[in-house]
């Protein structure tokens, strides 16, 4: 079992490749994309390039995550981020998730996601965007 990490999840608008490809520029460490087609998330022939989910770690411990935006939603600057919590402890992060939505509201309800994790995202009653994502097995492609 590994610990909960918490991180900036930073959305852009078919940017976000490059973005953090400038953002490994600036911290180094390992970036890693993934595309909405690679994961069938979009039926839109002009999303299948967009990034679904991006990552950069550096070996002392920095991460940031970010995606682009589909086109059918809305994506404000100044306010494209959210906060993200992830592992595999899942009652830790079911717990997490539990107080975050309560007086808040689930955007995407926490469930199994087409990557094989679960999968939340709420804004707590704050106006805060969270993310959850709890590690589960590879979903068979």
């Amino acid at each position: 079992m590994t610990h909960t990490v918490l991180n900036p999840y930073l959305s852009f608008r078919d940017t976000a490749r490059q973005a953090m490809d400038f953002y490994q520029s600036v911290f180094g460490g390992e970036v890693t994309h993934s595309t909405f087609g690679e994961y069938h998330a979009s039926e839109d022939p002009a999303e299948q390039d967009k990034i679904m989910h991006s990552q950069l770690k550096t070996d002392w411990g920095l991460a940031l995550m970010a995606a682009d935006t589909p086109d059918s939603m809305e994506l404000t600057p100044g306010n494209n981020y959210a906060v993200s919590l992830s592992g595999d402890d899942e009652v830790e992060l079911r717990g997490y998730w539990d107080k975050l939505v309560d007086g808040g509201t689930a955007a995407m309800p926490l469930e199994k996601a087409p990557w094989g994790d679960t999968f939340g995202m709420c804004t707590d009653k704050f106006g805060v965007s969270w993310l959850v994502n709890i590690a589960g097995e590879p979903a068979d492609g």
